[in-house]
């Protein structure tokens, strides 16, 4: 099997996310690689200031094990672009940043507020062209 340069790892927050960093980070101790964390926002601006603090969670996941993390934020809807969903915008991510591993959560979202990376998993499996894990 090829090593991996960089593993992405799709979040919104849920606790299926800090799942799918635990197992992004995993992978990439295992490899040498460095892991890149992309918050996909919903469609409420609350979203964006929780993503500020999940990148935090995110960042002390990967200290533990000494792998380099970046992370970014996308909006997983537009109501200029009826293409873009979380699935594609994890995919964008994915080929902007070089990834060439990818993370997603895939079990049924808990918390009363409406998980973004609910159905993510399945299109990410179906259209991504790098391997894919789906926790």
């Amino acid at each position: 099997m090829e090593p991996f340069d960089r593993v992405l790892v799709a979040v919104d927050g849920s606790e299926e996310s800090t799942r799918a960093v635990e197992y992004a980070v995993a992978v990439a101790d295992t490899y040498d690689a460095a892991v890149h964390v992309v918050y996909v926002l919903g469609e409420s601006v609350a979203d964006n200031y929780e993503s500020e603090g999940y990148a935090e969670t995110a960042e002390e996941l990967a200290a533990e094990r000494g792998v380099e993390i970046e992370a970014s934020t996308v909006s997983g809807f537009s109501k200029n672009r009826l293409s873009q969903h979380p699935g594609s915008v994890v995919l964008d991510t994915a080929e902007e940043v070089g990834a060439d591993f990818l993370v997603v959560p895939r079990e049924p979202q808990t918390g009363t507020r409406a998980a973004v990376l609910e159905k993510t998993a399945e299109y990410v499996l179906r259209y991504a062209s790098q391997p894919v894990l789906s926790v």
